[in-house]
């Protein structure tokens, strides 16, 4: 069994590395063809050092940041040939290429960055924060209870951008000895002013229910992912009525660690399929796009696992429900919102039809969801959490500004003496796959 999961593994990394090396060439070629970038024009970079299996986590970010850009120019810097042929075409904000140290540094020499977004806690951020004399500042990819939200790495960052006061509560808990009321700047949820998307059907009074499994998760206590426990099972009620439609959106990284995870979501993927072979009306949807937005607001019922998706779908201020992990060990938070939360257990997840009516029909669902809205991303009012996003950017911009000033001198000193912070042992011409 060793020598299987062993071969499987070495399979996965050589195609990886064959992956990145035919996009390297690729990007090479479109690289060429295009401009390069104005000189000294960016004054915020958004450090993305994954590959696109995490895509998600910045994707989620593109509408703020065009937004933002149009007053403070942002700049994507992409460690990964293959993210960063993603990010080329689909970005509405600029891409840098920095494979290697030395083009980060050709890049940050180029540029005035004085603010570094991070959506993720990839180790190679750890070689980005060797730069000073800009602000470090940890925007995550969602809001969410989950352990990921309350690790000791947030003290890595000068800053973070945090929802709300559920946040502040989470991180004052779990972190000992940090300023939260200095580095923790709570601005809501920017996505949420941008929630869009084009409709792949048409209404017709069928109970729309998005089901959104997270993944397996890479060890017990983060096993939240629902797919092969719940799954296929609540899918498999919902087609049966004829009266619902199903809106299938699974985690990009659904079954990367335990192949039972893969194969139970390419079993609801054909179940779709089936069904709306069977019913052309139904529309039924896999939904794999880059765009979330439209099917948290368009589902009457939303099921999802403990992940942001719990929190991006609380502030539409509809029903949800919340799959009770299978596994024992998955820590789940006793704080927050899932005190509080409708649960959903695997063996429950065949009177799905049963429970998704009681809650359309629940009078008091709406006043704890709006409670509960509030406590997580404040005032919910369109375009609050991108006033808060601007905001926080500019108050940062005047830091930098005070503190620039306070070191011009050392500045000037470290020009003089030509300092240089290159590593050779992080130009590995190998550490690219994805």
């Amino acid at each position: 069994m060793a020598v299987l999961t062993d071969a499987r593994k070495a399979f996965r990394f050589l195609r990886r590395t064959l992956a990145s090396r035919s996009a390297s060439r690729e990007l090479s070629r479109t690289l060429a063809s295009r401009p390069a970038l104005e000189p000294g024009r960016f004054r915020v970079a958004v450090y993305f050092a994954d590959g696109t299996v995490n895509m998600y986590q910045i994707r989620q970010w593109y509408k703020p940041l065009a937004a933002l850009s149009e007053k403070w120019p942002v700049v994507i810097l992409s460690r990964s040939a293959t993210a960063a042929a993603a990010l080329l075409e689909e970005s509405p904000v600029p891409v840098a290429y920095v494979r290697t140290v030395v083009a980060l540094e050709q890049t940050l020499a180029e540029q005035d960055i004085r603010i570094v977004f991070y959506v993720n806690q990839n180790a190679k951020n750890f070689q980005m924060f060797r730069y000073g004399r800009m602000w470090h500042v940890f925007i995550n990819h969602g809001e969410s209870d989950k352990m990921y939200m309350m690790t000791n790495q947030f003290k890595a960052y000068d800053y973070s951008l945090v929802a709300g006061d559920a946040a502040l509560d989470r991180l004052s808990r779990a972190l000992w000895d940090y300023d939260l009321e200095k580095r923790a700047i709570p601005i809501g949820r920017p996505q949420a002013d941008h929630f869009s998307g084009t409709l792949p059907y048409t209404p017709d009074g069928r109970t729309v229910v998005l089901y959104a499994p997270t993944w397996e998760g890479d060890r017990a206590s983060a096993a939240y992912g629902s797919v092969a426990s719940h799954g296929v099972a609540l899918v498999r009620e919902l087609l049966a009525t004829g009266r619902h439609r199903v809106i299938f959106r699974p985690h990009p990284r659904s079954g990367v660690v335990d192949p039972a995870y893969g194969a139970a979501k390419r079993s609801i993927v054909a179940m779709l399929d089936e069904a709306n072979r069977s019913d052309p009306a139904a529309h039924h949807v896999y939904d794999d796009g880059p765009e979330i937005g439209w099917q948290l607001s368009a589902a009457d019922v939303a099921i999802v696992d403990i992940s942001a998706m719990v929190y991006d779908r609380l502030a539409t201020g509809k029903p949800l429900l919340i799959t009770r992990p299978a596994d024992p060990a998955a820590v789940v938070d006793s704080e927050g919102y899932l005190t509080a939360c409708e649960w959903l257990t695997a063996d429950g997840a065949t009177s799905i039809v049963a429970e998704s009516e009681r809650l359309l029909n629940d009078d008091e669902t709406l006043e704890r969801i709006d409670h509960w809205s509030r406590h997580y991303f404040g005032d919910p009012t369109p375009g609050e959490a991108t006033r808060k996003f601007h905001a926080a950017v500019d108050g940062l911009m005047v830091e930098w500004e005070h503190f620039a000033a306070l070191h011009a001198e050392d500045a000037d000193a470290d020009r003089a003496r030509g300092r240089s912070f290159d590593s050779p042992e992080a130009d590995d011409p190998d550490d690219e796959t994805d």
